[in-house]
């Protein structure tokens, strides 16, 4: 045995993050622990995974520290499943331990945990040490059930199959009923002559971390930390020092010189590795570069023909297919140089595979647009020289981490494309792992739930914490920016408790999840060198890696994406709709320059169109009034924080009202299409190769340099750009002038091959609502079918079309939105639960035997398991029966006797008897409850609650007559009006959405609809806390605006809330003060008529006399409906005060 001179105790069993709700060990907290302690080893020895093994061993060894991977996995022995750790002493042990660990998950049983049994064990022994494991692993469960004869038998057998590679481990945590469990191994030890080895289990770095990661147990066993009957830990779960160890086992030498020893002989560490990809070509003949280029040379001269209309016999002579296949050798090159040919092959191949089984594919997406070759092996639909784009921006010599291709697919039909890589790839094709953390919201919630604080005072506490997935703010930075929390903190011992322990617990893992869009692909079965997980609950075609895409990527897979883009669906559903009149349409053939399409762009009216939607978006269009597909391409890029404010530049250049600049007379080309505005990453990288001489792969280098703003490596770049402008007679000021103007629109620009493909997108449902608007809205209703807002925005949009919608309606409407070009018909299986296959048998029942003629018929001939309770709620409120019934209070009070009814008919027919009270005399009385309906108010809220919006009528329409009033206007005419610069609007709100800013400032976005539209508003905190009692859904407001627009026409405005009132208030309120003007004396009698009885309001009444005005002050006051009476023949308006 190897002499341990140093006595360092080695921590053999450490439970990082990976160790879901078991582990806190942050790895990068772990390395840095490592170097300050100057450890000479560490074991890593996660709970049923091997996760953390690349990236433990890659951070803990670049501190001098010996990594050693092991895992914990559960084994099957009868009815006992418990946890046994192995270690990994060399390669082989560590394909052993990945391939016993992939098992686990892959050949289970949905319903258990991972595990194997443990004969799995003995047939994989080569490189692999194993240990006895814990009071609570496999020995410890058997042991607690008296089971000694099989756990000799086992140990006898792990002994004679591992020999010296088996140890009895010792542990002294404190823990319940440890020491019994030491007594019974130190006598097996002795008995069966095994080593023992004295081991630690490591769960946290410090011992004050022990009061949190008991919080943290609770979290994953879905315990409370006051409940006896739980596993509960000692405080000894740290890692604690050589002295503390070896002191601890003074009085087992034996156990102690097993552990000093063990990372002798460990001589392996997992490391990174190059890109391995499938040899695809092999079921093509020839090598893969071979195959590239042939496929790609077919492939333009396809483009040629079917773009260009060139036959091959012209192709030769052809000017322009010489450019196009200079290109495409420059990039073949390339592609070789860099052994990445594979990689285009798979993506082709699946790519084509899913065009030619109807599977829509996009166009595109990201820098892989820019690529010739893509183009050629239809991996795009973009063509690279007509947009200008450029392939170095995608793959370059330079390049630190290789590329990889987005592409969208069908989001109903991508689990095809998954099916048919599981054919052809078999066992070496997954998904990629990913972890939920606990984020600063969540912790509070899971922390709070398992301290047992109520759920109402955890929810507040929750909800002061801004919850913005594009800009997280860490726990401490909340409570920084929050008064309110740092109170709470001050004054509530529980909330200091649960922000102390919460601060401990931030970051860690929470959950395993799956990367759905993300897939790998290698070039041999993937558990060879990469362990697999599954998981049973979730229906996925394919197992994930336990890597994540970090790791995964350097452990040498290469990640291809496969998104699901819900506007192909939209797409694809419309054309199929339209090929119904119209056979020869498809959409790979519309006319991208069609000034119709532009026309409805420019008007603003982009509801239901790809990516330009929003009300900026919305408003810049308009005011850029695009006229060609490079303006589409260049909104796409700009609509985002930072290059937004150049918008309104590239408009006023656009339309003559500025001058653009091009910074130098070299760079026109360049900057012309975009009006001298720098928006695209790719112009930056053009200006570097013109002007300074740069390589693509050098101007790429600068993009990321400016992009990432590396000062050294700036200073680097912008001495190389100097130089090389002086090379071509370009003054060293001149180009460090232009370097720094250049340079903050590099740090933000847009990659255009992606602003290309996603315009084109947004062109073609621009295209199609602008000819095919009932076949693209009954495809993108149905496709948000389950999403109110959205058919809310979708309805409105209809109306101002002037569709006529037939609204939701049993005898006439479909479980989906359908179109007869004559009417709109709305979707059954829109309104809120009401299930969409349970109301398309109702509506087969119809189409198959007629209409519903009553009450009665409908429940003679729906079957039980297509109504129930909540459906039938639904169908009521939304007015589905109102041309059987049209009292919806009546309906809605006798659903128990429907259904009741139906379910004694549908029992009947079964058992093949004839209910004798149940002959067709029998009429809706009946069964229909005999109440009164529902006021024209609570009809609309159950309305409401049922579609999301309101569709029969208008809550806004019963205050309509007060409008002129308070001068209401509608908010478009608000919104469009340059004249007006502040104004009442009347809106019902349909909902709110509350948010912070990075400030912790709350404010709110709140959507509306008035009598005609549906529009967003934004307030401040001060607006929103003092009307919360009344921003409720539902209600009715009046909201005073004002409009404030930046200098010159093309500037955008901005809309602030002043005031919030109730409109259902203001029309129940007294008015304090009238006027009525006359010009007839007469018409004094008349007035004194109505104001006998006595109310609050004054009433001032003025005589136009022909000389002077009379004035005259009632003695008595009016009652307050005085507003709404109507006079005859009075020459002016009722003057409110």
């Amino acid at each position: 045995m190897q002499d341990s001179q140093n006595k360092n105790f080695n921590h053999l069993k450490i439970h990082t993050q990976y160790s879901i709700c078991e582990g806190a060990v942050k790895i990068e907290e772990l390395k840095d622990f490592c170097k300050e302690n100057k450890i000479k080893s560490a074991g890593l020895c996660d709970t049923s995974n091997l996760c953390g093994a690349l990236e433990f061993a890659e951070n803990i060894s670049k501190v001098g520290t010996q990594p050693i991977i092991g895992t914990q996995i559960n084994f099957k022995f009868e009815d006992t499943i418990g946890l046994l750790p192995l270690i990994a002493l060399n390669e082989s042990g560590y394909k052993k331990i990945i391939d016993l660990s992939s098992k686990s998950y892959l050949e289970n049983e949905a319903l258990l945990d991972p595990h194997l049994n443990i004969s799995e064990l003995y047939e994989n022994k080569d490189g692999v040490l194993v240990l006895s494991g814990t009071n609570q692993g496999f020995f410890g469960k058997l042991f607690d059930k008296g089971r000694f004869n099989e756990i000799t038998k086992i140990y006898e057998k792990l002994s004679s199959t591992f020999v010296d590679r088996f140890y009895l481990e010792i542990q002294r945590h404190g823990d319940k009923n440890e020491m019994s469990f030491e007594k019974y191994n130190l006598k097996q030890s002795s008995k069966l002559q095994i080593p023992i080895i004295a081991t630690h289990e490591v769960f946290y770095l410090n011992q004050e971390m022990h009061e949190a990661h008991d919080a943290l147990t609770c979290i994953g066993s879905k315990t409370y930390v006051n409940e006896k009957n739980r596993i509960k830990y000692s405080d000894q779960h740290y890692f604690k020092s050589d002295e503390e160890m070896s002191k601890l086992f003074f009085d087992l030498p034996e156990a102690l010189e097993n552990n000093y020893n063990l990372p002798f002989r460990c001589n392996f560490k997992p490391n990174f590795s190059k890109p391995v990809l499938p040899n695809i070509s092999s079921e093509k003949g020839g090598n893969a570069d071979e195959v590239l280029t042939k496929e790609s040379e077919d492939g333009l001269k396809n483009k040629f023909q079917k773009v260009f209309k060139l036959d091959d016999k012209n192709l030769s002579a052809n000017e322009q297919f010489k450019k196009y296949k200079d290109r495409l050798d420059h990039e073949l090159k390339i592609i070789v140089e860099m052994k990445y040919a594979s990689y285009f092959l798979i993506v082709s191949d699946y790519i084509k595979w899913a065009k030619n089984n109807d599977i829509p594919v996009g166009p595109g997406r990201g820098s892989g647009a820019g690529s010739l070759v893509a183009w050629c092996l239809s991996i795009t639909d973009v063509d690279p020289i007509k947009f200008n784009l450029i392939f170095e921006r995608f793959l370059n010599p330079d390049r630190i981490s290789m590329p990889d291709f987005d592409i969208d697919f069908c989001e109903e039909k991508r689990d095809l494309v998954f099916k048919y890589l599981i054919t052809k790839y078999k066992d070496s094709v997954a998904h990629i792992i990913t972890f939920g953390k606990l984020k600063a919201r969540m912790v509070i919630r899971d922390v709070g739930r398992v301290l047992g604080l109520p759920y109402g005072f955890v929810d507040s506490i929750s909800k002061m914490i801004p919850f913005d997935p594009s800009r997280p703010l860490s726990l401490i930075e909340c409570i920084n920016n929050e008064p309110k929390l740092q109170k709470l903190i001050k004054e509530d011992s529980r909330v200091k408790k649960l922000t102390d322990l919460c601060l401990k617990l931030e970051g860690l893992n929470r959950n395993i999840a799956t990367h759905a869009a993300g897939v790998v692909i290698a070039d041999k079965k993937l558990t060879e060198f990469v362990p697999l997980y599954k998981d049973s609950s979730a229906d996925l075609l394919l197992p994930s890696t336990q890597f994540d895409m970090y790791s995964a990527e350097n452990a040498g897979l290469i990640k291809f994406d496969f998104l699901g883009l819900k506007t192909l669906t939209v797409i694809n559903k419309t054309q199929k709709l339209i090929n119904k009149k119209n056979k020869d349409f498809t959409i790979e053939n519309i006319n991208f320059e069609d000034q119709k399409v532009f026309d409805l762009l420019s008007s603003g009216n982009t509801v239901g169109l790809f990516q330009l939607e929003s009300t900026g978006m919305t408003e810049a269009l308009m005011q850029m009034k695009p006229n060609h597909l490079e303006d589409i391409i260049a909104l796409v890029a700009l609509y985002r924080p930072g290059p937004m404010s150049n918008i309104p530049t590239y408009n006023d250049c656009k339309h003559g009202k500025q001058t653009p600049d091009y910074l130098h007379p070299y760079l026109e080309d360049i900057l012309k299409p975009t009006y001298g505005v720098i928006i695209y990453q790719e112009q930056v990288m053009q200006i570097a190769q013109k002007l300074s001489g740069f390589t693509a792969g050098e101007a790429d280098i600068l993009r990321r340099a400016m992009g990432k703003k590396k000062r050294a490596e700036l200073e680097k770049q912008k001495q190389r750009f100097i130089d090389g402008a002086a090379k071509n007679g370009i003054g060293k000021e001149v180009a460090a002038s232009i370097f720094l103007k250049i340079e903050p629109f590099a740090q933000y620009g847009f990659n255009k091959s992606h602003a290309a493909a996603y315009a084109i997108i947004a062109f073609q449902t621009a295209y199609l609502k602008t000819y095919y608007p009932h076949e693209f809205f009954s495809a993108s209703m149905t496709m948000d079918i389950s999403n109110q807002m959205k058919l809310s925005e979708f309805y409105e949009e209809l109306k101002r079309l002037n569709i006529n919608i037939i609204r939701p309606d049993i005898n006439k409407c479909f479980a989906d939105f359908r179109s007869d070009n004559n009417n709109f018909y709305y979707a059954l299986g829109g309104v809120k639960a009401v299930g969409y296959l349970a109301v398309s048998n109702i509506v087969d029942e119809r189409i198959k035997n007629g209409e519903f003629k009553s009450i009665n018929d409908f429940i003679k001939r729906v079957k039980p398991k297509d109504i129930n309770k909540l459906q039938l709620e639904g169908l009521v409120k939304s007015g589905s029966f109102d041309n059987i019934n049209s009292n919806r209070h009546a309906l809605f009070s006798s659903i128990p006797n429907f259904i009741l009814k139906t379910k004694n008919n549908f029992a009947n027919k079964v058992a093949n008897q004839i209910d004798l009270f149940s002959s067709d005399e029998i009429k809706d009385e009946d069964i229909v409850l005999r109440v009164e309906d529902w006021k024209f108010e609570e009809r609309l809220s159950k309305e409401f609650e049922a579609i999301g919006f309101f569709i029969s009528d208008h809550p806004l329409n019963q205050f309509k007559e007060i409008f002129d009033n308070y001068n209401i206007i509608d908010f478009n005419k608000f919104n469009s009006d340059k004249e007006v610069k502040a104004n009442n609007i009347a809106a019902t709100l349909l909902k709110i959405q509350e948010k912070k800013t990075q400030k912790g400032n709350t404010y709110a976005i709140i959507k509306l609809t008035d009598l005609r539209s549906v529009f967003e508003l934004f307030i401040f905190s001060d607006i929103l806390e003092s009307n919360r009692n009344i921003l409720v859904e539902g209600n009715s407001l009046i909201i005073t605006l004002s409009k404030n627009i930046s200098e010159g026409e093309n500037r955008f405005k901005r809309i602030n809330v002043k005031k919030i009132s109730s409109l259902k208030d203001l029309f129940n309120k007294p008015v304090s003060e009238i006027e009525i003007k006359l010009n007839d004396p007469d018409q004094v009698k008349e007035i004194s008529n109505i104001l006998i009885k006595e109310g609050s309001t004054n009433v001032k009444i003025v005589i136009n006399n022909l000389d002077n005005d009379l004035v005259f002050h009632h003695g008595f006051k009016s009652h307050h409906h005085f507003t709404r009476v109507q006079f005859k023949n009075t020459a002016h308006k009722i003057h409110i005060g």
